[in-house]
Formats: C-alpha cells, sequence, structure tokens
C-alpha cells in the first residue's frame, strides 16, 4: 500500500488545531497561557488531569500518563490507523494528500469503512423519505408535530420494505457484503442469504460524539412488521450501545456551553426531537439500553463535569417503567459530580406527547418541576408502604436508608435524613440511626470483598514476574531550588525554544542538570535538530529514554506560570540566564579553591586568577543583561 508523503503528514498535523480535535470529545477550558484542561477520554476521573497544548499539538493526562499528538489521539479513541487518521483530518480541512512514488490514494479499511458505510446508507434512507412509499413515514412524523425541515435536520430517512433495496444501492457504491454485515446494515439467513436488516421502517441516523454515523434505529410501521417495535444497529466495531447517546452531537455544545452547564435525558428518538424543537437543545437519548456508568463517561467529558455547579435532568414515564428506570439511573447518581434530577409530567406525558397537546412551552416547563434524584427514588421506595402503621414506617424506613446513606456529602446526607424523618413522621434520630446502620453494612461488605480481590496467591504459585521499570513523573521528583529551577528551564524551552536566542538557549542546554532525571529529559532537547520546526518539542519528548519518557511529557503539558506568551520567553531566557549564572558560580567556587593550594608565582596559580577575572567578567554581562 502507498504510504502518504511525510511533508504532507506534518502539513495536515500543521494546519489541524489539536485543541478542535479533542474538543469533539471532551469539555476543555484554559488552565494558563496556550494551555486547555478537561477530563481524560482515556480513564475514568473525577477532577480533570488531561491538559492540551495547541501550541505545540499535544496532549498528556497526567493522571494516567496517556499522551501523544493528534494522530495518536484519533487512532486511540477511535482504534483507526495511523493512514485513517491523517486521511480522516486531511479530509476535514480540505487538503489533497500525495503518496510516496506518485501512486494513487489506498482503498480505505477497517474502521473507516464502517463508518464510510453508515454514511452512505444514512443519505440511502434519507432520500427514501420522500418516496412516494414512504407515505406512512411522513404521515408517522407530522402527526407528532415533526415536519420536513424537522426530519432534515435529524437526518430522518425511510427504509423500503423490499428485502434488498439498500443492499443493491450500497454495492453499487463499491461497498462489499462483507462490509455491510459488519456494519450491521445487512443480516444473512441460515442458507447465506444477505438481506436488508430494517425494511418498512422510519429511520433515525446514530451518530458518534463527533458526528459521524455509526448506526440506526428503525421504528417499525406496518401491522404485519413481525419485528420489534424499534429496532436497532447490533453491536459492531463501531458501535457500541452502551456508550452511545443519540443527539450527542448535536447537543454537545450548547451542554458544554451553558450557565449552569446542563443535559437532558429522555427515553426515545422522538422526544430528542420534541425536545430540541421546543428549545430544549440539550436532550439527549439512549439507544435500545438502559442509561448506564459507560454513558456517564462519556457525558461527564462533554459537561467537563468537575464541579458541582452542572445538572442531569431525567425524564421518566410516570409509568412503573419509568419509575425503575429512574431507579436504574440512580445507581449511577454516584458517578456524577453534577446536580441530578428527575422530571415527570404530572399526567405521565412524555416529551413528544406533552408538546404535541400542549406546545413547546409546556416542554420547557418541564424542567420547571424537576425534583432532586434522591428525593424522587425515596418517594419511590417508601410508596409501597402503608405510613399509616407502625410497620409500615419501619419497613419504610429500612428500604430507604440505604438510599440515604450512599449520599457521599454528609451535610447533604444530613439533609435527606430529615426529608426521609418528615415524610415518614418519625424521629430524625431514629432515621438517622437507621442511616448510620445502613452505611456501615455497606462498608463493611465492600471491605469483603476488596478482601477477596486483593488475596494474594500462595508463594510459589504464581511464576516469578519482573516488576516492571518504575516511571518518573513530576510528583516524584524531590522539591529542592535546584529541581525548580530544571523543571522550569525544560518546561519553558519545550514551549518557548524557538523564540530564544539561539546562542543563549544553546550555552543553557549544553550545562548538566543536577537532577538525574531531568538530565535525561535535557539531554534529549539538547540533542534536537531544528527547534524551530513546528513539532519539535513533541520529537524530542518521544527520544527521552525510560523511564524518564512520561515526566518528559508531563513537562511539556504543564502550566508555565507568566502573563502571556511574551513575558514567558521573558522568563524563559532568565531562567536560560540563571543556569549559566549557576555553572559560573560552581566552577568560580572550585577555582578559588585550587588558588588557595597553587603556589602564588606559579604558572598554575596565574592562570587560575585569569579565569577568575574572566569568570566575574561573565557573571557581569549576564546580569546587565537581567
Amino acid at each position: 500500500m502507498p504510504r502518504i508523503r511525510q511533508a504532507d503528514v506534518e502539513e495536515v498535523k500543521a494546519r489541524t488545531n489539536i485543541a478542535d480535535v479533542v474538543g469533539e470529545r471532551v469539555a476543555l477550558r484554559s488552565a494558563g497561557i496556550g494551555s486547555l484542561k478537561g477530563l481524560c477520554p482515556f480513564h475514568d476521573e473525577k477532577s480533570p488531569s488531561f491538559h492540551v497544548r495547541p501550541q505545540v499539538g499535544y496532549y498528556h493526562c497526567f493522571g494516567c500518563g496517556e499522551s501523544g499528538d493528534v494522530y495518536t489521539f484519533l487512532r486511540e479513541m477511535d482504534h483507526v490507523t495511523f493512514t485513517e487518521a491523517v486521511e480522516r483530518l486531511a479530509g476535514k480541512i480540505g487538503y489533497t494528500l500525495h503518496y510516496e512514488d506518485g501512486g494513487p490514494a489506498p482503498e480505505t479499511s477497517g474502521r473507516s469503512r464502517l463508518f464510510a458505510a453508515n454514511s452512505a446508507a444514512a443519505e440511502f434512507f434519507r432520500a427514501q423519505l420522500v418516496s412516494p412509499e414512504a407515505e406512512p413515514a411522513r404521515r408517522f412524523l407530522g402527526e407528532r408535530g415533526f415536519d420536513a425541515g424537522a426530519a432534515a435536520h435529524f437526518g430522518v430517512g425511510y427504509a423500503p420494505k423490499g428485502w434488498d433495496a439498500m443492499l443493491k444501492a450500497l454495492t453499487a457504491q463499491g461497498f462489499t457484503r462483507e462490509e455491510l454485515t459488519t456494519a450491521g446494515l445487512v443480516s444473512t439467513n441460515q442458507r447465506g442469504g444477505v438481506y436488508d436488516r430494517f425494511r418498512g421502517r422510519l429511520v433515525w441516523p446514530i451518530r458518534d460524539v463527533t458526528g459521524q454515523t455509526i448506526g440506526f434505529g428503525a421504528r417499525k410501521l406496518y401491522e404485519d412488521d413481525q419485528g420489534p417495535k424499534y429496532l436497532n444497529t447490533p453491536e459492531t466495531p463501531i458501535y457500541k450501545k452502551a456508550q452511545v447517546l443519540y443527539g450527542l452531537d448535536l447537543a454537545k455544545r450548547d451542554i458544554s456551553r451553558g450557565d449552569p452547564k446542563r443535559v437532558v435525558v429522555v427515553e426515545g428518538y422522538t422526544d430528542v426531537m420534541a425536545c430540541h424543537l421546543a428549545g430544549i437543545t440539550t436532550a439527549i437519548a439512549t439507544c435500545g439500553t438502559a442509561f448506564g456508568s459507560e454513558h456517564v463517561t462519556v457525558l461527564r467529558r462533554v459537561m467537563g463535569d468537575d464541579s458541582a455547579s452542572g445538572e442531569v435532568v431525567f425524564t421518566f414515564d410516570g409509568d412503573e417503567a419509568g419509575q425503575k428506570a429512574a431507579i436504574r439511573a440512580f445507581a449511577e447518581d454516584g458517578r456524577f459530580n453534577a446536580q441530578t434530577y428527575v422530571a415527570v409530567a404530572p399526567d405521565g406525558l412524555d416529551p413528544c406527547d406533552l408538546r404535541l397537546q400542549r406546545g413547546d412551552g409546556a416542554v420547557r416547563g418541564l424542567l420547571d418541576h424537576r425534583v432532586p434524584m434522591f428525593e424522587f427514588v425515596i418517594d419511590r421506595r417508601i410508596g409501597g408502604f402503608d405510613l399509616s402503621s407502625v410497620e409500615g414506617r419501619i419497613g419504610a424506613l429500612r428500604s430507604a436508608a440505604p438510599i440515604v446513606a450512599a449520599i457521599r456529602d454528609r451535610m447533604v446526607r444530613a439533609g435527606y435524613e430529615r426529608v426521609l424523618a418528615r415524610k415518614l413522621g418519625m424521629e430524625p434520630r431514629d432515621v438517622h440511626g437507621a442511616v448510620e446502620q445502613a452505611a456501615r453494612k455497606a462498608g463493611d461488605a465492600g471491605a469483603k470483598t476488596a478482601t477477596r480481590s486483593e488475596a494474594r496467591p500462595m508463594p510459589g504459585s504464581e511464576p516469578a514476574v519482573q516488576a516492571p521499570l518504575q516511571r518518573v513523573t513530576l510528583t516524584s521528583l524531590p522539591r529542592s531550588t535546584d529541581v525548580a529551577l530544571e523543571r522550569d528551564a525544560l518546561t519553558g524551552i519545550l514551549l518557548y525554544g524557538h523564540r530564544i536566542d539561539p546562542a543563549l538557549l544553546a550555552r543553557a542546554l549544553g550545562l548538566p542538570f543536577r537532577t538525574t532525571a531531568l538530565e535525561a529529559v535535557r539531554a534529549a532537547v539538547a540533542a534536537a535538530a531544528d527547534r524551530t520546526r513546528p513539532g519539535w518539542a513533541m520529537s524530542a519528548v518521544e527520544t527521552v529514554r525510560e523511564p524518564y519518557r512520561q515526566l518528559a511529557g508531563e513537562l511539556l503539558a504543564r502550566d508555565f506560570p507568566a502573563r502571556d506568551d511574551d513575558h514567558a520567553v521573558a522568563s524563559v531566557k532568565d531562567i536560560c540566564r540563571r543556569l549559566i549564572l549557576r555553572s559560573l558560580d560552581q566552577e568560580k567556587t572550585e577555582l578559588l579553591g585550587a588558588v588557595q593550594r597553587a603556589a602564588p608565582t606559579s604558572d598554575e596559580g596565574r592562570t587560575l586568577r585569569v579565569r577568575l577575572r574572566e569568570l566575574d567578567g561573565e557573571r557581569r554581562a549576564l546580569i546587565d543583561v537581567e
């Protein structure tokens, strides 16, 4: 397969703002000069430790150590090849790639083909919505208050009733049956025959957070359809229902910019449409599965959920199934830092029916009646007990106490103890005792589980494995004046070395550092060939030997204290001079000792005194510059 010319690889990266690419997945905010931060997409965390440096095209997580450039990010997030990552970014910026030996662009494969197949299928379904056969689909939308404009905004389409209409259309575009099967667009019968998975249905494209179509949800329209009411794409290499939230591609911008940031979780595709059209543009829905922990992780990254200022509002049907959905969502509540609420229409209408019957204002007003998730779940827990009897109140207390005990914030927990006491008509101290007992039971159960999981095998039962080399990080460095100077010097040079006088920079970098780990980084930075070339700092970091490479990444990603870029450059110059002065002072100390040992009239003594005068002159020259 022809390789992309290296010059094109560098040009595409230079023209791409890594913050825009990362920002499609992670809510980023300012973290100092030229630095952005957010919740790491590679591991679950409560506080943001993931930093992006757009100037150098680099990201680094101080929590898990993941780092790299924009190509690395795409490869890790989307599991694409290096070539596919370059081609995807080139397509975004409209750059024409060239391949070595003048070869043609290679055929894309793997995940890229699956994305392309789903995109082609979405176009096919959209085109079919205006066909005569699709009249029932258009009527379905119209009866629910959605016109052609709404259908176009959400990309709604129609799958014809025939067995292979889409199959024929996409194979004519060059897609193989194997690719369409892997994408979940066609199914195979027992005799090996291939047919359209979606037939005679209204179809919604399901997109990932970047806007790429990864699957579909389809609603049946005809009585003779023996399939389920809603049929979704099966699990594929690019469609994981536990991680997909319908409408997030449309909602993410308003979610991240909200004040406070608010997400509204509804139950279906039409509910998402109704909310967005009514002005609640942060509505999303799960796709054929219950709201779970992986959905929480996706939402938190988009929200930048590292504080309690955000809101997540769940809307559920008022029936028993809706109440059970709220209980399931409560199990994930502890993973949100944002405040969680439940909003249920007084008469149990879902947002789509509420908009149809009472208008857009009623849908927006639904959020005004939200109640805290804890209170909603408590009400459902005690609702099945006869609170007029002593036995009923005690049973309700025992059922609801674990809910209150699960609240991590002690002040919030105390508040809900009083709420529960009021609802049950019991003494607050009795409720407090039951909650504390429930908390102890939960703690004992967790301790037993941890003990079992941490049990170690008997000696000799496992083969001896050499311990991996312990990586050095910023937090593992000792605290001293020398460490602080060398640390700040490396960060400043990695970020602003291209703006420093080459002679000054070369002299500072040519001096050995006193900290072993930082010396390893210095050596790699000093060996960099061209510090004016874009991406030189990342290249230098990649050449740092283990176990110091993660430290180098952290030095590149960490904040550099300064008011703005110009002040930062001035500060780096000053640090370079301080490194040189430190070296001169060390040399002077050594020379003074040598002078005392040498005979005053000897050639050696005269040479040493000349060098001392030269050192004083060099020091004055550096200090005068300051």
